[in-house]
């Protein structure tokens, strides 16, 4: 997510984290990290800094202790601190985990979840959301193994601040600058009203992905759903305090951290029976899967081949799982998703009424939109009204959706008689 320079040095009234864990990697922008605690200082936010073992070569620890006003960690060896788990202590001090610069190499270790350093141990034992701000040379941010990590890393619920492109320190010219500590004070008072739903001591139940329909062995009906939308949801749940049980479609995402439970299924009728059953003890359930219609009527058991003429299926109707979520009793607040490719509103709403969700978030599919994308915009419908989520990447829209799912839960008990 691209986040715009502001240099202006006015500052208005601060809404983002208010106790931000810096960590620093190895690289020249390291001093860049100077400004930024002093930036956030200037905004009275507590800022507790950990360097790397790299980031030392690069700027000193009394330097930003003295602009921070803590002490600086920098080993997970530390006996005074760990005497008493210091490293347990400062995950869970923290509103917001915030990496920058964060290194190529910094990327790699978090996306394979190594913890034999602080900064390391410090993500793995944190369920706060996870900010990244990239530094590096132009060709190893272009490079694919970069570039998988960080999907790997979104895929999870962190979230990527820049990087910029210009001048290097390398002489090269091109992507990879980290943004501007201004920029990243912007970006942090953006996006942290968006983690603001407390659904502490609530269970949630989410659906993700898509389903497949055997024909034979080796065939299937499905669709293009990537299941990003229902695990950023599951991943922003699981933040924001609830116990989370997630049931996914086939899909080759990480289960998000943070969350309780997932159940892997295949079809239509597999992801009908888990809802339904983890459903009973749930207090919200969001149903973001792309669910199959319809079924072959007859799978084959050998490979169905050409016979020099047209193939004709019969398709049954599969079970109508939000249906029938909302005719359990006692019923879960219940939140739909519509995916449609014309006339959004009168469809979402159609579907709100038919099916007797509480909430109906439509979002417009093709042309670049919704499915198999990195990013979406949802119109949320609900009996009486209506709120619009801007475009966004699915971790901002997954907590912002969450958010209004948390107001409109609370209006509805205290509107119940």
């Amino acid at each position: 997510m691209r986040f715009a320079h502001d240099t202006g040095r006015a500052m208005s009234a601060w809404h983002g984290p208010q106790r931000v864990l810096l960590g620093v990697s190895g690289g020249i922008a390291a001093y860049k990290a100077c400004e930024l605690v002093r930036r956030l200082r200037e905004r009275e936010v507590e800022v507790r800094v950990v360097l790397t073992a790299n980031a030392e070569r690069f700027v000193g620890a009394t330097t930003l202790q003295a602009l921070s006003g803590q002490p600086v960690r920098n080993s997970l060896w530390d006996a005074a601190a760990e005497a008493a788990m210091g490293h347990i202590e400062l995950a869970r001090w923290a509103d917001v985990v915030l990496i920058a610069p964060a290194s190529a190499n910094t990327l790699a270790r978090l996306a394979h979840g190594l913890a034999d350093d602080l900064l390391g141990t410090l993500c793995l034992a944190s369920d706060r959301p996870l900010l990244l701000a990239p530094a590096m040379n132009r060709l190893m941010w272009a490079h694919p193994a970069t570039q998988a990590n960080l999907a790997l890393l979104q895929a999870r619920g962190a979230q990527i601040l820049g990087p910029d492109s210009g001048a290097q320190a390398c002489g090269e010219v091109g992507t990879g600058r980290m943004l501007e500590p201004d920029a990243i004070v912007a970006a942090l008072a953006t996006l942290a009203p968006a983690a603001a739903a407390d659904l502490r001591g609530l269970r949630v139940l989410v659906s993700a992905g898509p389903t497949l329909e055997d024909l034979d062995p080796v065939r299937y009906l499905g669709n293009r759903s990537s299941g990003r939308m229902g695990f950023a949801i599951a991943a922003a749940a699981a933040q924001a305090g609830a116990t989370v049980t997630l049931v996914a479609g086939p899909v080759s995402l990480p289960t998000p951290p943070g969350v309780a439970r997932r159940v892997d299924v295949r079809s239509a009728r597999q992801m009908h029976a888990a809802m339904l059953d983890a459903a009973r003890a749930a207090d919200i359930v969001i149903a973001a899967a792309a669910v199959a219609d319809y079924r072959p009527a007859q799978v084959s058991t050998h490979k169905l081949k050409k016979h020099g003429g047209a193939l004709t299926l019969e398709l049954l109707e599969n079970p109508d799982i939000l249906a029938a979520l909302a005719a359990l009793r006692p019923r879960p607040f219940l939140v739909g998703f519509a995916a449609e490719t014309e006339q959004l509103e009168t469809r979402a709403r159609a579907k709100l009424v038919s099916k007797g969700a509480d909430l109906i978030a439509g979002n417009r599919v093709g042309a670049g939109l919704g499915i198999e994308t990195e990013d979406n915009a949802l119109s949320v419908f609900w009996h009486g009204g209506q709120h619009e989520l801007a475009r966004a990447d699915k971790t901002t829209l997954a907590r912002e959706l969450l958010a209004l799912i948390a107001t409109r839960r609370a209006a509805a008990r205290e509107a119940a008689p």
